[in-house]
């Protein structure tokens, strides 16, 4: 598994490269930036860029569930950027977690996720 995150925006926009099979100690990581931007902006935008991603361990997966429900209104905007068709219904998935607005992009389209993301991020 490997991870990457970016901070864009001074923060307001979290990016995150995920590849392979996601782990808890990604979480750790992620977690506590995460919520020090929510702490500072209220909300943050999210992309997160999936690559050969072959999902949770167990672990992470309960990271992940912990992290929904906690943070249910503070993702503004979430894209997904992926290769596979699970990894598009995943965006369908989300749905019911977070009231963020959620769009699923292709990896040939990068470029129009991260656009979607700061489009209107002043007026938010």
């Amino acid at each position: 598994m490997s991870f990457e995150i970016t901070e864009i925006a001074e923060g307001k926009i979290i990016e995150v490269e995920l590849a392979g099979k996601l782990s808890k100690e990604a979480y750790e990581e992620f977690v506590p930036l995460t919520e020090e931007r929510i702490k500072q902006f209220g909300k943050v935008r999210m992309l997160v860029v999936l690559q050969d991603f072959h999902g949770w361990d167990a672990g992470a997966l309960w990271e992940d569930i912990k992290f929904d429900v906690k943070h249910f209104n503070d993702i503004e905007r979430l894209a997904i950027v992926g290769e596979s068709k699970w990894e598009k219904g995943m965006s369908v998935f989300c749905r019911p977690f977070t009231t963020a607005k959620i769009k699923y992009f292709d990896k040939s389209e990068i470029a129009a996720a991260r656009e979607w993301l700061h489009a209107d991020i002043d007026a938010s």
